[in-house]
């Protein structure tokens, strides 16, 4: 006959007393690609580029040098 698992032993794979339980993979997901787009933001600020197309953070002249009062 086969041999069965008894009922007081368990088969499921155990964690070490004191470890915590594993990051769920969603949030590993997340927090990788919350990465890239931190990563993508600073690189893109560094080489001068911005998202805003005109505007963004460039410096624009006054209304006086422009001749406008």
């Amino acid at each position: 006959m086969s041999k069965l698992p008894e009922s007081n032993e368990d088969t499921s794979v155990e964690h070490g007393h004191g470890s915590p339980p594993s990051t769920p993979r969603w949030v590993k997901v997340f927090g990788i690609i919350a990465l890239v787009l931190v990563l993508l933001f600073v690189i893109l600020h560094l080489t001068g580029n911005n998202f805003g197309g005109h505007g963004g953070h460039t410096l624009h002249s006054s209304g006086i040098e422009q001749g406008v009062e």
